[in-house]
């Protein structure tokens, strides 16, 4: 009796001494959870979700043992194919150079065991891969639990709030076939529902013109869940006996046209470089390192052939994409010769309620000043017709019809750059003449702010209860200072006010800000923009989202 009563105390001390083992918790550790709102993304192997940043105090080594985390809040587990842990060291960035543990399946609870010193500050990153199958209507919720190092175990403050993250396509990486750089994405939607998507295919660098760039596209028949393989739609190759990285093309519009059905991609071509002097160089060759923007200096002259200026190119489509014509110039048809330049601004153009076809369209006048305009055709784009400047020292710019059938065009502004101020602001001007005379409209200047970068306007129609509605989308990174932030707003009253309740971000970290907004049937937003975590990402928006 006496023997049994001893085995007891010593089992009942033992299992107390596991507990308080098991229970301790490491004082001297700081843990601190940060997230972004960035998206994750399909075709993307490593997606950061989660960094966990603990902070020792002392000069004490000791080792990381366990990090569990839970997916709580995430729309459908089986979107996930593996979840990854990596540490970055001291270094604040995302890295996948040092795994934890190793690859995990996604669980509501999941832990990754390892041994990893813990002596100076510790930055640990959750990265996601998806499924291709993965829905990009649903979203993924991280959060940490608790981190175990050997001294005990290291809980997060109460006060982090998880994101959900929305689930997007990576469209275009950096070196998807081969390719050093995507830039300048233009999105529509055909009259058969197809998506089609535009960029530039910047071969060897990320250098805008003069250099080998072609305009590649990639269509969906799926509403943007699956993507048929990039074909080059506008390439010069090797005309006028120059090479390739001579005869880029650069920064293309896209135009569906609701009535016929076809369809019309527009870019600007530069034929070999001209000098400071506006003078045309001769004898380029593969080994030339000659290089002018058709912005800058003389790099566009007035006049209308190709070693005056650059040139404006049109390749249509009549099966939906499929299958594209020869490139037709119109330079001569609608450029005023004294123009510097006349080049089409890149995104989307519109078909209005009337069949006309409208692009939004930019150029330098006759003293090399930025302006921009619009181009139209009133004959299913046999002919072009461009309109007057709707403001000067503007470039890139986006159209939509308004309620009462006049046009809006949304505008980069050049006073913006580096003008943090309040007065920093979008131009807009409105048309009811199809370019012949423009009005400033009380948005302008003081509604929409911008880094100066290209932006997005877009006008979606839909039905609420039987009632037939519109509203005006814009994009762009919602900044004054950073291509940082890219963020959807929406318009109830044709751009007067932009709500602040109806704003959505999409990616708050730094990129090259330009993005391209289209309707994907009346319920959902389409977006391929440039951004942090792919240089082209297109992401699905449902409608309740933007005017709850």
């Amino acid at each position: 009796m006496k023997a049994s009563r001893i085995n007891f105390v010593t089992f009942t001390l033992v299992i107390s001494f596991l507990f308080c083992s098991c229970s301790r918790t490491d004082e001297k550790v700081q843990m601190k959870v940060i997230q972004y709102q960035v998206p994750v993304l399909v075709s993307k192997p490593d997606n950061p979700v989660l960094q966990i940043m603990l902070m020792p105090a002392g000069s004490s080594e000791r080792m990381v043992r366990e990090i569990s985390v839970s997916l709580e809040g995430t729309s459908d587990m089986s979107d996930i194919r593996t979840l990854r842990l990596f540490s970055s060291g001291g270094d604040m960035t995302f890295s996948v150079e040092n795994p934890f543990g190793k690859d995990m399946p996604p669980a509501p609870v999941v832990k990754f065991e390892g041994n990893l010193p813990l002596s100076d500050t510790l930055s640990l990153w959750l990265s996601a891969e998806l499924k291709t199958s993965a829905s990009l209507l649903n979203k993924i919720q991280a959060s940490c639990i608790s981190v175990k190092t050997s001294e005990g175990k290291v809980q997060p403050d109460t006060s982090f709030i998880p994101l959900k993250l929305r689930i997007g396509l990576a469209l275009r990486k950096h070196l998807d076939d081969n390719v050093h750089t995507y830039r300048i994405p233009g999105l529509t939607t055909t009259k058969n529902g197809t998506l089609l998507a535009i960029y530039d295919i910047r071969r060897n660098s990320s250098r805008d013109l003069q250099g080998d760039i072609d305009i590649g596209l990639s269509r969906s028949t799926d509403g943007g869940n699956t993507w048929e393989q990039m074909k080059v739609v506008l390439d010069m190759k090797e005309w006028g006996g120059l090479p390739q990285k001579f005869n880029g093309v650069s920064d293309a519009c896209i135009l569906a046209d609701n009535t016929t059905g076809k369809v019309f991609i527009a870019g600007l071509w530069m034929h070999g470089v001209l000098d400071r002097n506006g003078k045309w160089i001769e004898g380029l060759t593969d080994e030339s390192d000659a290089w002018e923007h058709q912005w800058r200096n003389s790099g566009s002259q007035p006049g209308f052939g190709v070693k005056e200026t650059s040139q404006f190119l049109v390749v249509s489509s009549s099966d939906d994409g499929v299958t594209w014509s020869e490139p037709v110039n119109i330079t001569k048809m609608c450029k005023r010769r004294e123009w510097w330049l006349w080049a089409p601004a890149p995104g989307h153009g519109i078909t209005l309620k009337d069949g006309t076809l409208v692009m939004p369209t930019q150029g330098r006048d006759e003293e090399g000043k930025p302006f921009s305009n619009i181009t139209w055709s009133r004959d299913g784009g046999i002919t072009w017709k461009t309109g007057k400047p709707a403001y000067s020292n503007t470039t890139e710019s986006m159209a939509a019809e308004l309620s009462d059938g006049s046009v809006m065009l949304n505008m980069r502004h050049n006073q913006n750059r580096n003008n943090p101020g309040v007065n920093n602001g979008r131009a807009v001007a409105v048309t009811g003449d199809l370019g012949e005379t423009w009005t400033e409209h009380p948005s302008s200047r003081n509604a929409l702010i911008e880094p100066t970068c290209m932006g997005s306007l877009h006008r979606h129609d839909y039905t609420e209860n039987g009632v037939k509605k519109s509203i005006l989308l814009f994009s762009n990174p919602d900044s004054r200072t950073a291509r940082t932030h890219m963020t959807i707003k929406v318009s109830f009253d044709d751009g007067m006010t932009w709500p602040l309740q109806n704003r959505l971000l999409l990616d708050e970290l730094r990129s090259a800000g330009y993005s391209c907004l289209t309707s994907i049937d009346e319920n959902t937003i389409g977006i391929l923009y440039e951004g942090s975590q792919s240089m082209l990402t297109f992401e699905m928006i449902p409608l309740s989202e933007l005017i709850r």
